[in-house]
């Protein structure tokens, strides 16, 4: 198995656009941020980066410049998947090439496949780099799960580190039977104490594009054994959490950065501005916390 990539909160960080591309002076300001706040980990790239959207040109141009503009003071998280084996090798070998520390390599969406499919599918892009691959199961998004009996199998594979995990009812059967040394990362904020409980590392999160330093405080101060201290952090701050939830992410928090003076740009179609009504809502819980 890989060595641990990160312990605490990486940051599922967006990407500003333009109507041109991707916007790479906001980029870089946002990631200083994050790192002047303490986070773990950036994930470029990933759904809250919009890379559904992103053509490979612009994909690869956002993965080798935030790598570059972090300079290995975090680690540098590519997202690198995709529901085409040859394509999800393609962007992994370009982000190892570039020097990303690890690939976060989602489920394939839309054609599915069988446990079997799923398992040949990691091995062969795990096969393809020596740097550290990160299996992405959100079945929400997907319509596929990864079983716990599959990611035992993958977790055999040298450089497969372990799971960005959004189904929170496996976690306990995966921790099992992958061991401690496969790193479970809690995929949803919600979930991060249950996760953290069953032997996780951390978050992989959306809030701490917003939050970075109290995320992290989330999740070190439960790994260094202040559980009261996390408990009481994760509650103050749920109902941002679920705010940034109130529509499809990334739209809320891509939304509640742009209340705070960053220019991150629109989402792009199919993902359109947030209702009036949850607006509002975001507006309020924003103000409540001090953060606008």
């Amino acid at each position: 198995m890989s060595e641990r990539i990160f312990k605490g909160a990486a940051t599922a960080i967006i990407t500003p656009f333009t109507e041109y591309g991707v916007n790479f002076d906001v980029l870089e300001e946002l990631i200083e941020i994050q790192i002047a706040k303490g986070i773990d980990g950036i994930v470029i790239c990933g759904t809250t980066g919009e890379s559904s959207t992103m053509p490979d040109d612009e994909h690869k141009s956002a993965i080798k410049f935030c790598v570059e503009k972090v300079g290995g003071r975090i680690p540098v998280i590519a997202g690198a998947g995709s529901n085409d084996t040859k394509h999800a090798v393609h962007l992994s070998r370009y982000a190892q090439e570039v020097g990303a520390d690890a690939v976060l390599s989602v489920t394939p969406y839309y054609n599915k496949t069988t446990q079997n499919g799923l398992y040949e599918h990691f091995k062969t892009i795990a096969g393809s780099v020596d740097i550290p691959v990160i299996l992405y199961n959100v079945p929400t998004r997907t319509g596929l799960n990864i079983n716990p009996e599959t990611q035992r199998r993958l977790s055999l594979i040298k450089n497969i580190a372990g799971v960005k995990e959004c189904n929170l009812p496996q976690v306990a059967e995966v921790a099992s039977l992958c061991g401690e040394d496969y790193s479970i990362y809690a995929g949803d904020d919600f979930i991060v104490l249950p996760v953290m409980s069953l032997g996780g590392q951390g978050v992989i999160s959306v809030s701490s594009n917003v939050i970075p330093h109290e995320m992290h405080e989330i999740a070190a101060s439960f790994l260094s054994g202040d559980i009261v201290k996390s408990r009481k952090l994760m509650l103050e701050y749920f109902d941002l959490m679920s705010a940034f939830f109130i529509e499809v992410n990334p739209i809320p928090v891509k939304t509640a950065l742009a209340m705070q003076g960053f220019n991150v740009g629109k989402c792009r179609l199919p993902l359109v501005d947030m209702e009036e009504k949850n607006l509002a809502i975001l507006r309020n819980i924003m103000q409540k916390h001090g953060l606008l």
